[in-house]
């Protein structure tokens, strides 16, 4: 098995929330390395930008309106299997059918403000990654 890259998004309510610390904390506990980390705020534009794959779902413009109202902090994670193994410990997009333990079922508060987001493909992270980060921006990890 191979090292792969993931985009995660710590979303606007994550940060509302002062939870960047402890969900950072547990990615970290996870195994996953992070390689690459900012604080930026996406405009409506930027964001729809982002999402451009969802723009014909209904809740497009509510998610866009959403991920432009506070700051989000999107890091890049390395770690085997990493696409998986983050999609599981984030857990379901609506937090009541979550695992418990996972980041959502722990603390996201609805589908549409779920604390987190995480790639769902090795080629949908690096396109991700590479929405917020150039390469030189992402540091190289090796243990």
């Amino acid at each position: 098995m191979s090292v792969e890259r993931t985009l995660t998004i710590l979303k606007p309510d994550c940060v509302r929330k002062e939870l960047i610390g402890e969900v950072t904390r547990r990615i970290q506990e996870a195994g996953f390395k992070i390689v690459a980390m900012k604080m930026t705020r996406l405009t409506k534009d930027t964001a729809a930008g982002f999402y451009s794959v969802h723009k014909e779902r209904p809740f497009f413009d509510e998610l866009c309106e959403f991920m432009s109202s506070g700051p989000c902090v999107p890091m890049i994670l390395e770690k085997e299997n990493a696409i998986k193994d983050f999609r599981d410990f984030i857990g379901a997009t609506d937090p009541s059918e979550a695992e418990e333990g996972t980041v959502r079922a722990d603390f996201a508060d609805s589908v549409g403000e779920n604390i987190i987001h995480g790639s769902d493909s090795v080629e949908n992270g690096q396109k991700e990654a590479n929405f917020f980060f150039s390469e030189q921006q992402v540091t190289a990890n090796k243990a």
